[in-house]
């Protein structure tokens, strides 16, 4: 099994990139790989396509890894912000929540 410091998740509008990096407090910080897997929008969770960026990055390295740490950040135009807006808080909240998580999108205003 190969300890990683650090994954770097990049969930764009179309692919997901895993980038994967260890010894990162030494001198020498190294980049172990990289791999994509398409982002499940249509899925409805972007976690989905993450999963399957990571489980390629597992076939390229040959074996199995654990992380310390993911970090992800989504891009789709710059990284998308939503607000969501509607007469009955707790129903508007819950469907604007599961379609930013579906759209891999930061939920900024609920009212």
């Amino acid at each position: 099994m190969l300890d990683i410091d650090v994954i770097v998740a990049e969930i764009g509008s179309t692919t997901t990139v895993v980038n994967a990096f260890c010894e990162l407090g030494t001198l020498n910080p190294k980049f172990i790989g990289q791999a994509i897997a398409p982002t499940t929008v249509l899925q409805g969770d972007v976690t989905i396509g993450l999963e399957c960026a990571v489980k390629n990055l597992k076939q390229q390295l040959k074996t199995d890894i654990k992380w310390n740490r993911m970090m992800a950040t989504g891009s789709a135009a710059g990284g998308l912000k939503m607000t969501a807006h509607g007469l009955v808080y707790d129903m508007t909240a819950k469907a604007a929540k599961e379609a930013a998580l579906g759209a891999g999108a930061v939920l900024k205003m609920l009212t």
